[in-house]
């Protein structure tokens, strides 16, 4: 159990010489507060992180990244001309993978997302799809909902895709400037119409001429990316963008 997060013990000024001390302290935490698979919730073996080897064999893993026309980029095909898409595992009602976003975005595992974002990037730089990207984007969130949250899981999972794949990540250019309801229980059409003139490109220069990577969490309808993506277009209609998910819902 982690009570300190040391990265922002680092920002906020408290001497470097005290770090080792936290750390034994979160070690000796440890001891009493075992760490839990985010996926069973059973206690994980010495020196696992976040999922426990079952866990990592049967969360469903979508394949996506060695089929360069596959079902999410179908998925894409009638509504933005993206290059590639990707998502790391499917996403099922009460499934492994649904309970690993909960945990994520709920129960604030962002470390989790980042470890994923650098096991997936391991699997995406070996791939012909991706391998000209030049800068990823994560999804960004409404300044005051990430202000409320303290983190933006897109963004936690860019920055380990980031980190492995060696490509900068812009989490400026991007930005939601109008806040929107939440999704989780919006068809398709409500799920558009809720998102538009959501994102808007404020800073183009950082992406222009490149080929983007815009980064989320879960793909269901697409929406938010395909947002995500038009605010792109806006600017630079013949825009190479791709897209890529910690997990998507089947086609």
């Amino acid at each position: 159990m982690k009570l300190l997060r040391l990265d922002l013990i680092q920002k906020t000024g408290i001497i470097a010489v005290f770090l080792p001390v936290l750390r034994l302290f979160e070690d000796f935490l440890s001891l009493i507060y075992p760490p839990l698979c985010l996926c069973c919730n059973e206690t994980l073996p010495y020196a696992e992180r976040f999922l426990c080897l079952e866990c990592r064999l049967l969360l469903p893993a979508t394949g996506h990244h060695l089929l360069p026309d596959n079902e999410l980029l179908q998925k894409f095909a009638a509504r933005a001309p993206i290059i590639s898409a990707a998502a790391l595992y499917y996403f099922t009602p009460n499934g492994r993978a649904q309970q690993l976003v909960h945990q994520i975005k709920y129960k604030g595992q962002w470390e989790a997302a980042e470890e994923i974002g650098r096991m997936y990037g391991e699997q995406l730089k070996r791939s012909p799809s991706f391998q000209d990207i030049d800068v990823i984007v994560p999804v960004p969130m409404h300044y005051k909902k990430q202000r409320l949250r303290g983190f933006n899981q897109a963004e936690c999972f860019a920055k380990g895709l980031a980190e492995v794949m060696n490509v900068k990540m812009n989490t400026t250019a991007l930005q939601k400037i109008r806040k929107t309801e939440s999704q989780t229980k919006k068809n398709r059409l409500e799920r558009l119409q809720n998102q538009e003139e959501t994102f808007a490109l404020l800073n183009p220069d950082a992406l222009r001429g490149k080929h983007i990577l815009i980064a989320d969490d879960v793909v269901t309808t697409g929406s938010t990316l395909e947002a995500c993506a038009e605010a792109v277009y806006k600017k630079f209609p013949d825009a190479k963008i791709s897209l890529v998910a910690l997990a998507a819902t089947k086609h």
